[in-house]
């Protein structure tokens, strides 16, 4: 492995900030679009989350064909020349397709696209382990949160006045900018030696043969091993991430019908805990060296639980003005404690296996992160349905609890000794 260098960690960060352009503009428009079809709000949920069905579906499975994959660019990088082209250009189609009035060739490209940003999620985010020492995944995924959440709100703020402007712009300039930034992945960051290869062409056979045996491999070392670290691991993840989309999906809503602000109001509130997510992204990785990852997570849980709790708790006693100021200040708490735990996660996953398998561990993190995805939403709307929006940060704070159980009892998973 070539020696470390935060620089390139920051290059290899544009592919992680491409990704994040594009999922918030087309979370935020392709359900207005769907909507012209008059098509129920339940047809329009189930529509997507085929990304997330796309994801648990073959990231695992993609991650670990990339780590048998060996090619004259190395082993990740055919799969992000291959998707990530495909993903931009049926992304720029979606509102073309709108405004041709077809449901069925929008949905063909819809899926089209998933598929193909399917294709090299994984990856893109396995070449952070595979350039960078055990000792230093933390910083590194650190800086490669930082350019995902950048990317993330270049797409909130400069999104709304693109569609202003034209509703096809912020999906041009999307697909764009994605091409643009892996583009500087192909072209700066150059994988190890080993996984090169020169004067041959890629056994396609043989690799899919291979990844499908690592796999199963994998798979085993989940549910077989008598060593349940893994394990609670990735029901840590599924657990919190259930707790955080859930207050993700409905806190708009929560805002609006259950403390009498407007929609919008609570979407800037979720903009504030992204945005503190963002800035300590850099720090939380740090932080997880030197504290150690499992401890950092659990601070960044125990930040969590207590800030959720005192909504639940302002939510009660105070109204208006000074409970949305306050709001504000609680969110950016929140962000700083999902930042120590989200930054912390993918790192002891792969810390779990040998350089050779991280794409599979890493396709196992977004199988369960993703999976968690699928479940939140319909479950933490029928707990709304029963119990009514006051309920909504309990029910998340128990998935929250449940993960803190869970990641108690991982015994590996931390940064190897320099």
């Amino acid at each position: 492995m070539e020696k470390f260098n935060y620089w390139r960690i920051y290059l290899l960060g544009f592919g992680f900030f491409g990704i994040s352009v594009l999922w918030p503009l087309y979370n935020a428009y392709v359900p207005i679009f769907l909507k012209d079809f008059a098509l129920s709000s339940f047809i329009i949920g189930l529509i997507m989350t085929i990304d997330n069905i796309f994801a648990i579906l073959m990231l695992p499975y993609i991650g670990t064909l990339s780590d048998q994959t060996r090619t004259k660019l190395g082993r990740r990088k055919p799969y992000i020349l291959f998707g990530a082209p495909l993903g931009a250009l049926f992304f720029a189609l979606i509102p073309f397709c709108k405004d041709i009035g077809s449901l069925g060739l929008m949905m063909f490209v819809i899926i089209l696209m998933n598929f193909s940003m399917a294709l090299f999620r994984s990856p893109v985010i396995a070449l952070m382990p595979d350039i960078t020492p055990s000792e230093k995944r933390s910083q590194a995924n650190g800086i490669i949160n930082f350019m995902g959440g950048f990317g993330a709100l270049l797409a909130y703020f400069a999104g709304k006045p693109l569609y202003d402007s034209n509703k096809t712009y912020p999906f041009l300039v999307g697909a764009l900018l994605m091409l643009i930034a892996n583009l500087l992945v192909i072209l700066f960051i150059e994988e190890p030696a080993e996984y090169r290869i020169k004067g041959e062409k890629m056994k396609i056979a043989e690799t899919v043969r291979e990844g499908s045996k690592e796999l199963l491999e994998n798979l085993k070392e989940v549910f077989v091993s008598n060593e349940k670290s893994l394990m609670m691991m990735l029901l840590s993840i599924f657990f919190w991430f259930v707790g955080f989309n859930a207050i993700e999906t409905f806190f708009t809503s929560y805002a609006k019908f259950h403390l009498g602000i407007s929609e919008s109001t609570g979407a800037l509130v979720l903009g504030v805990f992204s945005l503190s997510f963002m800035i300590f992204a850099l720090p939380s990785g740090f932080i997880g060296a030197r504290l150690g990852r499992r401890k950092t997570i659990k601070l960044g849980l125990s930040i969590i639980v207590v800030c959720l709790l005192v909504v639940v708790l302002l939510s009660r006693l105070i109204t208006g003005k000074i409970l949305l100021n306050l709001l504000y200040i609680v969110f950016a708490v929140s962000g700083v404690g999902w930042a120590l735990v989200n930054v912390n996660s993918l790192p002891m996953v792969v810390d779990m296996t040998k350089i050779e398998k991280v794409g599979g561990y890493t396709g196992l993190y977004y199988f369960f992160s993703m999976a968690a995805n699928i479940v939140a939403p319909p479950l933490a709307g029928a707990f709304i349905d029963l119990t009514g929006y006051r309920s909504l940060f309990i029910f998340s704070i128990t998935f929250l609890l449940i993960s803190y159980t869970t990641v108690s009892l991982v015994k590996r998973g931390e940064r190897a000794e320099i």
